[in-house]
């Protein structure tokens, strides 16, 4: 009876707290009811960081609070707290405040380990996503969902909206040599789903592949037995301004409406402000010709602990940033325009682009379209047969409405 209690208090505390007052949708992870007699009496594992909250309440918190075991908390780059910066080690470990196991889902074990991870039951997914392909949270989905079908474990994906869920954009990744944890699917830089929806498209087109084979837009026999709580309340048009950092270079609305158009300088010697106050808001690099705005990267512990130009004075771009932000909003487009001027002001043209960059673009083209002073126009031309042909896949598994 105290436990019954103690669940219709958190119900109406949830529904009573409103995580976006100007949408008023309700989470996923909201909606306890949709999901919590599936994970009674069952050794539950949790894929979760600091984004993972019910109104202030982490789900971890919660679902101990309604007496739900859980066994295990795995967590994806930049740890459980978010408190890692891009690429930076994690280690399993203990969470103070639980006592529960913490595994790292990052680094050499991107996917679960079959001994550790088959002492599960039932496996809840909330994490918040940015919606881009390079965004490592659906690499990390993927192995999750991999990992659930070859254990025969169910799988429940508390669903979460997608800040950058209202346009698709950018090259295709088609290219099987550039497959990474960086973008493992055929899918656009911006791929225009919630990471429920992104879900189903792995079940369905097969992504899964075989326990030992994963091979973009090969059929597979594997498949993951799979629960979406949606959100209610909420389309792909829908103002989302995240109440938590995702992670801890993505502090803003403008730098995560930027992410899409600046994170592929990471495969460049131009800086996305790593190691300042305004990371993915600003770019730049010491050469730049323009020196009416300055910047020096410095470590930031637990943010940018050794970040490009450290020490360095920069020169570079802000205010023509957030001009660009607001054309991408109204034109439903990644910027093109950033990259390009970057390329065309770096002195060494020969050592701009780097190994990487392709990976993150997803493509060998685009490198080779801006060295020969292809127009923008004509770079998304090139793009135009891929992104119709993914806007079809992607109808069938839509959650949500486009109004």
């Amino acid at each position: 009876m105290k436990r019954n209690i103690v669940f219709l208090l958190i119900i109406i505390g949830v529904f009573s707290t409103k995580i976006s007052v100007s949408q008023n949708i309700i989470l996923g992870a909201e909606r306890i009811p949709e999901y919590i007699n599936q994970l009674k009496g069952k050794r539950v594992g949790v894929i979760a960081n600091q984004t993972s909250i019910i109104a202030k309440t982490h789900l971890v918190d919660t679902l101990l609070t309604l007496g739900i075991n859980i066994r295990a908390i795995y967590c994806p780059e930049h740890g459980f707290r978010g408190e890692a910066e891009a690429g930076a080690k994690i280690s399993s470990s203990i969470d103070e405040k639980t006592g529960l196991q913490i595994v790292s889902l990052y680094g050499k074990n991107k996917k679960p380990q079959r001994a550790e991870f088959q002492n599960n039951e039932i496996i809840v997914f909330d994490l918040q996503d940015v919606g881009t392909r390079f965004y490592t949270y659906i690499s990390t989905l993927h192995y999750v969902m991999e990992s659930c079908a070859e254990n025969n474990i169910p799988l429940i994906v508390l669903d979460r909206p997608n800040p950058n869920s209202n346009y698709i954009d950018g090259p295709v990744l088609k290219d099987t040599s550039l497959v990474s944890f960086v973008g493992m699917h055929p899918v656009p830089i911006v791929y225009g789903m919630t990471i429920g929806e992104y879900a189903k498209m792995i079940n369905g087109e097969g992504w899964l592949g075989t326990s030992n084979k994963r091979v973009i837009g090969e059929k597979g026999t594997l498949y993951c037995d799979l629960t979406i709580i949606p959100i209610q309340n909420y389309t792909h048009n829908t103002h989302y301004s995240l109440p938590i950092s995702p992670s801890p270079n993505l502090k803003t609305d403008n730098a995560i409406c930027l992410y899409p158009s600046l994170c592929w300088f990471e495969g460049t010697p131009v800086s996305v402000g790593r190691g300042t106050d305004y990371p993915f808001e600003i770019v730049g690099f010491p050469e730049y010709p323009d020196s009416s705005f300055a910047f020096t990267p410095r470590i930031i512990k637990g943010v940018s602990d050794n970040p490009p130009y450290k020490g360095e004075k920069c020169y570079g771009e802000y205010s023509k940033l957030i001009a660009e932000c607001n054309k991408s909003k109204s034109k439903k487009e990644i910027s093109l325009t950033i990259l390009i001027d970057m390329y065309k002001a770096y002195p060494n043209k020969e050592k701009f682009f780097q190994p990487f960059f392709d990976k993150l673009s997803g493509t060998k083209k685009l490198r080779y379209q801006i060295k020969n002073n292809l127009s923008e126009k004509k770079i998304r031309n090139s793009w135009r047969k891929d992104l119709e042909k993914f806007k079809k896949t992607r109808e069938k598994y839509l959650i949500y409405s486009e109004d």
